[in-house]
């Protein structure tokens, strides 16, 4: 506990703590992983009545990855994220103190995937933990590692983000329009403390809205209703994801420029000083708005929704991991990265690499 001496002194632990919310976070590497199954809109064409056109008109995307069973899970292909992001940061793995992990279909109802993640990885008894936020989760995650990283607990820590979708969306005429968007796939980022000043997380800017909860969301499985699964449910479509896609739309775009120009304003930059946006994958559209709206040009946004879908919380540290890949993330790169999804939560994060 924090406390003074008669004189008014502050003790060495709060001196300690004090000192330590100097610290920076700066992220040191990436790395992600996409099951090998490729499915394209023509595939989804044999399931359901929709067109290549139709999906590409209205989401921008043309294929996404399917995980294998028996093969891909949730915590399994964080576990193949986490381990090329830790080579690509260069780092022993026993140097991570603490799991981040976003994801909104893990393994089990619980525990959660951090748990599973941290015995794949065989680093015993540290620290693991989830966040259920959905498209946003990422950089919820990315946020949480950097308080703790700051505020001197932790030195490294690893995010990841991954989603294994592909199994809750039923292939219907009913469902098209939630089923074409998701894909699985997974990223992750290894976060470590710096002196460096003005480097790293410059500022992670988080918000909610509740009271848009059921625009978008997946009543069962849960206990908000006070019933148990039946087979009722599965032939009236409660177990499916519901989605208000105008009303997500209108939001998403809105509260995107919000949280991007927040991210920017509070560092004292300017939009013509940013060197590369990588929004949430959520539709090439309100990426394109977003675009069109900050007047960037095309090279200054990262998009891959086209050939991986919605990944939802893994879609960012994918994109940061192949925009890395490509030399499009490099030393003292301005990057700003923002999410818009269920709940309704939208963040973003400014960072200096």
């Amino acid at each position: 506990m924090n406390r003074t001496t008669a004189g008014g002194e502050l003790t060495n632990s709060f001196k300690k703590y004090k000192l330590n919310m100097s610290n920076q976070s700066r992220i040191i590497g990436a790395g992600h992983y996409v099951p090998e199954k490729v499915v394209t809109n023509q595939d989804l064409e044999k399931l359901m009545n929709t067109t290549d056109e139709w999906i590409v008109e209205r989401t921008g995307i043309h294929q996404r990855r399917y995980f294998e069973e028996g093969k891909d899970t949730t915590a399994s292909m964080g576990t193949e994220a986490a381990k090329r992001a830790i080579q690509h940061a260069g780092i022993d793995k026993n140097e991570i103190e603490l799991i981040v992990f976003a994801t909104l279909s893990p393994d089990y109802y619980f525990p959660g995937c951090g748990v599973l993640l941290q015995k794949e990885l065989e680093l015993p008894h540290i620290a693991a933990l989830d966040v259920r936020n959905q498209c946003s989760g990422f950089i919820y995650g990315l946020s949480v590692a950097d308080q703790f990283i700051k505020t001197g607990m932790y030195k490294t820590v690893l995010v990841v983000g991954s989603e294994t979708q592909s199994n809750f969306v039923e292939y219907s005429d009913r469902h098209r329009h939630i089923a074409v968007i998701f894909g699985d796939g997974a990223g992750a980022i290894v976060m470590q403390r710096s002196e460096e000043k003005n480097k790293g997380i410059l500022s992670t800017h988080l918000y909610s809205d509740g009271s848009m909860a059921e625009e978008l969301f997946c009543p069962h499985p849960g206990t908000r209703l006070k019933t148990r699964i039946t087979h009722e449910m599965i032939d009236d479509g409660s177990l499916l994801a519901h989605m208000n896609g105008n009303l997500v739309f209108k939001h998403a775009v809105t509260r995107f420029e919000e949280c991007i120009t927040t991210a920017l304003e509070k560092n004292n930059y300017t939009i013509n000083e940013l060197d590369l946006l990588i929004p949430h994958q959520a539709n090439l559209r309100i990426a394109d708005f977003i675009t069109r709206k900050f007047k960037l040009p095309v090279e200054k946004v990262f998009n891959n929704i086209q050939k991986y879908g919605n990944t939802t919380a893994a879609s960012i540290p994918i994109a940061l991991s192949e925009a890395w890949a490509e030399g499009r993330v490099k030393e003292n790169t301005l990057l700003c990265m923002a999410a818009f999804g269920s709940g309704f939560t939208w963040a973003s994060a400014l960072v200096r690499m």
